[in-house]
């Protein structure tokens, strides 16, 4: 079965929006810990972290959330955020308090894979990455690989980018290790056509946008993906 990943912002609704997700199909939940300065969001991302830091989501009250989505899913949960937080905050203090919370990993978005060996998190990589960071990044991951299918910003778009498949067998090449894509995956149709290259998707700006709906419509788009793919996998 091909993996859905769905990425909420964190604010005190939250953790019911992600039971909604992870009812609807959802495998893993990612969890936006907000930054001022978040140069991989595109617009519908930096809006949603402005309003969560204007409402005082500071990295506490994310953390506080992750525990509260965790009382509520037995899906994985991981941390999302900038390595500015988490210097703010403490890198092995936030290591601590996340796996107490009940995250499952962590994603810095900034981080290079070949900077702070210690922190144990999932490594993305892009179009861009030479041969040399895509090897070290997926030894060094956590569990699967996040490939950027784009080089710049989150972002919905038209068609999945021509740069996945190419992307994705030099990874293939690189590891055995899970694969899954994000950036500019939003309807079913992204899902399946990315579905062929990688082992999952990672869907964020559409999900953000049902999320700011409510729960009922975050639950309908994550129901159509997970359809799509499940799909593409029978069609498989």
């Amino acid at each position: 079965m091909k993996a859905l990943v769905v990425f909420l912002m964190a604010m005190p609704e939250t953790p019911s929006l992600a039971e909604a997700a992870v009812e609807s199909g959802a495998d893993i939940i990612e969890l936006g810990f907000p930054f001022s300065d978040p140069l991989a969001d595109g617009p519908v991302i930096r809006r949603a972290g402005e309003r969560a830091l204007a409402a005082g989501m500071r990295t506490g009250r994310c953390l506080d959330v992750l525990a509260e989505t965790r009382s509520r899913v037995s899906a994985p949960l991981i941390p999302m955020t900038y390595s500015s937080i988490l210097d703010a905050y403490g890198w092995e203090r936030f290591a601590t308090d996340a796996e107490a919370a009940g995250a499952t990993s962590l994603i810095v978005v900034d981080l290079p894979a070949d900077e702070r060996p210690e922190t144990r998190r999932i490594q993305l990589v892009a179009p861009t990455s030479t041969d040399e960071r895509l090897a070290l990044a997926a030894e060094t991951t956590d569990g699967w690989l996040y490939l950027v299918t784009v080089t710049g910003t989150t972002g919905a778009r038209e068609e999945i980018a021509p740069t996945l498949a190419p992307l994705a067998g030099r990874a293939r090449a690189a590891t055995e290790k899970p694969l899954y894509a994000g950036f500019g995956i939003s309807t079913p149709e992204h899902a399946r056509a990315a579905a062929e290259h990688v082992d999952g998707i990672v869907v964020g700006t559409r999900a953000v946008e049902a999320a700011e709906q409510g729960a009922p419509e975050l639950a309908r788009l994550v129901d159509s993906l997970r359809t799509a793919l499940d799909r593409e996998v029978t069609a498989a």
